[in-house]
């Protein structure tokens, strides 16, 4: 704000420089104080990059931060014991050895592997998180199947094979808890030891909805990654689709693309849902099983009929996909068919994979007698 052009070096020199000014900062470990502006630096990259992109509405300008409930440590200021059982901080601010609970085995990795360890603080305790320079895949047996997932409110994902997954809802079904917490926080008075107390108890509920939405995530997307071979799915932008701005017509962005019609009155199905913590944990698994995801562009998935191509308008409430050439099925598999066919025309029908592909999607080339198998042309 104050020196414009100011550079990711330039913040790690003023670290020392407010370390002198402020006593807290001048007790911590002198890398937690650059992680710190490593973490500001990210906030003020991507504000510079979103301005040069031309990102249509607020470039996301760096807000500061009001209360932290984390501080990261870098390879020097802690200490694991001989048993990897505790951990102690050396620095001045006096937290000292800590006791390590959990199933996670430390001793699978050696010490110069661990990168950064970090305190996070939630309603339910403190917790350390290691960051290990470790590569992590797995070598599965290829299936020979290809799937496309259209997400849902009603259902969490229709697949092209027509198989359907309900949505958990947690929020939906953990609100009457959670509304019960929130009026006890509000009949107490601000800045009691009471109010605390139901503030700490509202902060658990909506931490295990959270948990729930992780686990049931990781799990799901695990799954699909392990049983299919190609994995498409829609590019949302979770962003525009929960925007306050009802009723306006949509308009292209800077790339070219078109932004979904937003409507705020499904805000909060929306976020329950948590389709982009989804996509995240299918990418991640896909990185890990070796496995090719798609992302593809969602625009007419749901008008396009996956038979012959026409476009069939039909409203939110139509939820049966009904073609002149004869289609007559969910709109939600129609559109998951779609999805596939997209993210199969992305990939292309080269390399061994592909050719692994036509074979389970029916389409074969014969080989004549005296021809050389590797010079013949995959379909």
């Amino acid at each position: 704000m104050d020196n414009k052009g100011t550079g990711k070096a330039d913040l790690q020199k003023y670290c020392s420089v407010l370390a002198k000014q402020f006593s807290f900062a001048c007790e911590l470990n002198s890398m937690v104080r650059q992680a710190s502006a490593e973490r500001a630096w990210s906030s003020i990259n991507r504000f510079y990059v979103n301005c040069k992109q031309g990102v249509v509405g607020k470039k996301g300008f760096p807000k500061f931060q009001k209360n932290c409930r984390s501080v990261e440590y870098k390879t020097t200021g802690w200490k694991l014991t001989s048993d990897r059982k505790s951990i102690t901080f050396s620095d001045k601010k006096g937290i000292g050895r800590l006791k390590l609970k959990g199933t996670r085995d430390l001793h699978f990795f050696q010490i110069n592997q661990i990168k950064r360890v970090r305190l996070v603080k939630r309603y339910d305790g403190v917790y350390v998180q290691f960051c290990i320079d470790s590569e992590r895949w797995e070598n599965i047996t290829p299936t020979g199947k290809t799937i496309g997932l259209d997400v849902g409110l009603k259902e969490y994902y229709t697949d092209s094979n027509g198989e359907v997954v309900k949505n958990p809802a947690f929020l939906r079904k953990g609100e009457k808890v959670l509304k019960r917490a929130q009026r006890r926080v509000s009949r107490k008075i601000k800045g009691s030891n009471n109010r605390g107390k139901a503030r700490h108890i509202l902060g658990k509920r909506h931490l295990k909805i959270s948990r729930q939405r992780k686990d049931h995530a990781v799990k799901l997307a695990r799954c699909v990654v392990q049983s299919n071979d190609l994995i498409a799915y829609e590019d949302l932008r979770i962003k525009n689709m929960v925007s306050q701005r009802v009723g306006r017509v949509p308009r292209l962005e800077a790339t070219g693309e078109p932004v979904r019609a937003r409507n705020h009155c499904l805000a909060k199905s929306i976020n329950d849902a948590s389709w982009y913590q989804f996509r995240v944990w299918i990418e991640y698994f896909g990185k890990v099983f070796k496995r090719v995801t798609v992302a593809v562009n969602p625009q007419y998935t749901s008008q396009e009929c996956s038979s012959c191509g026409a476009i069939v308008k039909k409203t939110l409430s139509t939820r049966t996909h009904i073609c002149l050439c004869g289609t007559k099925m969910d709109r939600d598999e129609n559109a998951a068919k779609n999805i596939l066919s997209r993210g199969l025309g992305t990939v292309g029908h080269t390399g061994t994979f592909m050719l692994d592909m036509s074979n389970a999607l029916g389409e074969s080339t014969s080989t004549p007698v005296g021809e050389i198998q590797s010079e013949q042309v995959g379909s």
